[in-house]
């Protein structure tokens, strides 16, 4: 206690040199502690999932095609549960986006559709009513909503009065009501961050015979968990060989272009494994941030102890043994580190909420981390070591009679400057691998700024708006849209507004990929009907973006009221279906399988009005994209 007194009262009088010292512990220790919570929080704290060890992902892939997640259909769900015998309790999950009125102002939000055991394979609990079971699995159960822990905290304001209450939802087909059974348990949103979760008898859709019969309606995730006494291993050689037969009873359904797959993964490996390189990366780029700190602290120790030589000979010349003289400096460290310990774990606290919206990117995990007393530990524990390499920084006087020291009136610290080159030396080479890898991050970031969208990104909003089905016709819903235009055009400083039902730089990749044919384009030998992304928009959605119409026109209101389907492509499609050639007035015909099942009567031919300027997905959407006006 008299060595932390003294150290005090010695630090308050250099406050300059106190303030640096805690001010760069701080920078070295805050980072760490946040990038380790993280690191934490994704990758090594278990899941809230009871027996995660045994609990797997399966997934099925097209990369013949781009597609790394081609999700499954029922049948080949049904296929796999039937034949393959090191799994058990199997579980699916849809991603279907629901219009909820009946919670305050109705609300579009991302929803999921599960069997009656989901719940029972996630090892999942809830922590107000029930979840969704086997009693309300089928077409003639009555449909019931799970609300996820998140929705239910942040917009009910955890308001038990929910449950029980009944709610309309409007997804694709027709609106059903249903009753709000329970809270899910706070846990990973995985394989989607959905506000509610419904069963098959919630959405239209997945009673359909499209959903129920069709296996190229793919759109459903799929899990399971090892069989007693089965190894993750066992159940990849056995998913593999029942997928080969599949397909070979099935060939119509799995193109040899598309090169379809199936793997499986442990569903703690699968959440993840985007993020495990990116999170190493930055626990490294922390590690080296921890050492730059406690180099320049140890350097500006270093000098300070030069100028103290006089003080700690006189101590040694009174008697002060080496013991003493250390304890002192580690006082003296400790007070430096504690306090740059708890100015850094302030810090690091949002830190971790920034670090966490970034990582989120890589893994939904970390659209889950909190932070807890790890943080504070990790302080305390770089605290520690940093102050125990401070206190031993300087090399202390060796000759305890001093006389010789004290008569001449030079007193010296022996070693201190072949230590000081070697603070000097890490500190130099950690700055450099530091500074290398920041200036190839910002070479990329700017080389991304300045990338051509074929966008005015900087004056573009995008607003979702419900589509509130419930009670309405078809008419209302669209002149309620054509209403909403109507006044945002009205607002000052509106240029353009339009509807789309993605947003390009936000959605990339999102909505169907479907097959079609063109006019003139001839396929070769052996060469399958190429692929392009399906969009539907309104009048005024190039102008409202800023992409300029090369060639042909942009649609109008009387395109909506025409019978002939009418269509605008991008500039990289009509150059790769139509090279030399003026695309104007040629048609394209959709001719996807999954097309023939959905709609009662085979999609027309649509006739090209116009090519838009490319918009940059091609770096996401491997495919041609092609913008379709549908009414």
């Amino acid at each position: 206690m008299n060595d932390l007194r003294f150290a005090l009262r010695q630090l308050r009088k250099s406050l300059g040199f106190t303030s640096v010292a805690v001010i760069t512990l701080a920078l070295g220790i805050g980072a760490n502690a946040a990038i380790f919570t993280l690191v934490r929080g994704v990758l090594i704290k278990p899941l809230v999932n009871r027996g995660e060890d045994r609990l797997i992902y399966i997934r099925q892939s097209a990369l013949g095609i781009g597609n790394k997640n081609s999700t499954w259909s029922i049948p080949e769900i049904q296929d796999l549960k039937a034949r393959v015998k090191t799994l058990t309790e199997f579980g699916d999950f849809s991603t279907v986006p629901f219009t909820i009125i009946g919670l305050g102002e109705p609300r579009e939000v991302n929803g999921g559709v599960v069997n009656g055991s989901f719940f029972e394979v996630m090892g999942l609990h809830p922590v107000v009513g029930r979840l969704i079971g086997p009693e309300d699995d089928g077409p003639k159960a009555a449909s019931v909503v799970v609300l996820t822990y998140r929705f239910w905290s942040n917009t009910l304001k955890r308001d038990p009065a929910v449950i029980g209450k009944t709610i309309h939802l409007g997804s694709v087909g027709e609106d059903r009501s249903a009753t709000i059974i329970g809270v899910l348990e706070d846990c990973v949103p995985y394989p989607q961050e959905t506000e509610i979760i419904a069963n098959v008898a919630s959405s239209p859709h997945h009673l359909s015979a499209t959903m129920v019969t069709e296996r190229v309606h793919r759109m459903t995730e799929f899990f399971a968990r090892l069989a007693p006494g089965a190894s993750l291993e066992q159940a990849r050689v056995e998913l593999r060989s029942v997928y080969a037969t599949i397909k070979k009873d099935h060939p119509n359904a799995y193109s040899k272009q598309a090169d379809f797959q199936i793997s499986a993964k442990l569903l703690r490996d699968q959440i993840t494994s985007g993020a495990r390189t990116v999170l190493l990366v930055l626990l490294a780029a922390s590690a080296l941030v921890f050492v730059v700190a406690c180099s320049n602290v140890a350097n500006l120790i270093l000098a300070r102890t030069v100028r103290r030589e006089g003080e700690l000979a006189i101590r040694t010349a009174l008697g002060a043994s080496t013991g003493a003289l250390r304890r002192m400096l580690l006082a003296e460290s400790l007070v430096l580190c504690g306090s740059g310990a708890a100015l850094g774990v302030l810090s690091a606290q949002w830190m971790v909420e920034v670090l966490a919206r970034y990582a989120s990117r890589f893994s939904v995990r970390a659209l889950d981390l909190t932070v807890d007393s790890t943080l504070l530990w990790v302080g305390v524990a770089l605290a520690f070591v940093a102050a125990v390499i401070l206190a031993f920084a300087p090399r202390l006087p060796a000759d305890t009679s001093g006389a010789l020291h004290l008569s001449s009136g030079s007193f010296w610290v022996t070693g201190s400057k072949s230590r000081q080159r070697i603070f000097v030396v890490t500190q130099i080479a950690a700055s450099f691998v530091l500074l290398a890898g920041t200036s190839m991050l910002l070479t990329t970031l700017i080389a991304l700024q300045r990338t051509r969208t074929g966008m005015d990104t900087r004056r573009v909003l995008t607003v979702n708006v419900p589509a509130i089905f419930y009670g309405k016709t078809g008419r209302q819903v669209v002149d309620f849209y054509k209403e909403v235009i109507r006044r945002i055009d009205a607002l000052p400083g509106v240029d353009a507004t339009a509807f789309g039902m993605v947003a390009p730089w936000r959605d990339a990749g999102s909505g169907p990929s479907l097959q079609f044919g063109a006019d003139g384009h001839v396929l070769a030998a052996g060469e399958e009907d190429p692929r392009a992304q399906f969009r539907v928009i309104s009048p005024g959605f190039f102008r409202a973006l800023g992409v300029p119409i090369i060639a042909g026109r942009d649609f109008n209101e009387q395109d909506g009221r025409s019978k002939e389907p009418v269509a605008i492509i991008s500039e990289t499609f009509a150059q790769r279906m139509f090279p030399n050639q003026d695309p104007i007035n040629r048609h394209v015909l959709w001719s996807d399988p999954v097309l023939k099942v959905t709609s009662k009567n085979p999609p027309p031919p649509q006739r090209i009005i116009g090519v838009a300027a490319d918009i940059d997905e091609e770096n996401i959407v491997p495919e041609p994209t092609l913008t379709v006006y549908h009414t």
